[in-house]
C-alpha cells in the first residue's frame, strides 16, 4: 500500500535534546555530567513526567531520595530549556518538503511533559505543519508502551497502520511500533532519513 501518513517523533528527530547540555555547564567535567544524568536524573525518572507526573512532584521525590544533590536536581526543570540545542535543520527541511507536497498526512507522536510542551509549540514554528501532535503527558501514556500507539491509531483513524510510516530515534520505540504493524524508520541523522524516504519513493 502507498504511504499516506507519516508520523514523526520530535525530540532528537526535529529538535535536539540532551540534559548534558545543561549539566556540562554545572559540573567541572563531562564525565561528572554524564554520571549525574545517567544515575540521578535518569531516563526512567524523566519518562514519568512524560507520562503525566507533575514536574514539581517529580523534583520533590528525587530531592527526597538524593538530598545531597538538591541544587543540581532542581536545576533540571528550573533551567530545562537549556537541554535543547534547537531545530535539527535537515529534518525540518524534510518535514517542510513533505508538507509542501500535499501528499501525506503529517502527525507527530512525542514523549514530552504536558506542562512543558507549550514552550515547544511557541518556539518552533515548524510544529504547526503537523495536522496534530499527540503528546504523551497529555494522554497519560508513553512510548514504547503499546497503548499509546493504539490510541494514536484510534484517534486519527489509522486502522491497522497500513500505509503509515513512523520515524523515531529510539530503537525500543521503533521496535514497539513494528510489533504493532507500524512500518518504522529509526532516525540516525537527516541525510540517512532522506535516503530512506527516497528508497521508499516518498521524497
Amino acid at each position: 500500500m502507498r504511504t499516506h501518513t507519516i508520523i514523526f517523533d520530535i525530540g532528537n528527530v526535529l529538535i535536539g535534546w540532551n540534559p548534558r547540555l545543561l549539566y556540562n555547564k554545572v559540573f567541572p567535567t563531562p564525565e561528572e555530567a554524564d554520571w549525574f544524568v545517567n544515575n540521578i536524573t535518569h531516563l526512567d525518572w524523566n519518562e514519568e513526567q512524560d507520562r503525566g507526573r507533575p514536574v514539581a512532584e517529580a523534583t520533590d521525590l528525587l530531592v527526597a531520595e538524593y538530598p545531597e544533590w538538591e541544587r543540581e536536581i532542581r536545576m533540571y526543570y528550573d533551567r530545562w530549556t537549556e537541554h535543547f540545542s534547537g531545530p535539527i535543520p535537515g529534518t525540518v527541511a524534510i518535514l517542510k518538503s513533505l508538507h509542501a507536497s500535499g501528499n501525506y498526512r503529517l502527525l507527530a507522536l512525542t514523549n514530552w511533559s504536558a506542562e512543558l510542551f507549550p514552550w515547544a509549540r511557541e518556539n518552533f514554528a515548524f510544529l504547526q505543519l503537523f495536522e496534530d501532535i499527540m503528546v504523551s503527558g497529555e494522554v497519560k501514556m508513553k512510548k514504547p508502551n503499546p497503548d499509546i500507539y493504539l490510541h494514536l491509531a484510534k484517534t486519527y483513524g489509522l486502522g491497522d497502520f497500513s500505509g503509515c510510516l513512523f520515524i523515531d530515534d529510539s530503537l525500543r520505540n521503533v521496535q514497539a511500533a513494528r510489533e504493532l504493524g507500524l512500518a518504522s524508520i529509526r532516525f540516525t541523522g537527516a541525510d540517512a532519513l532522506q535516503q530512506a524516504l527516497r528508497d521508499e519513493k516518498i521524497l
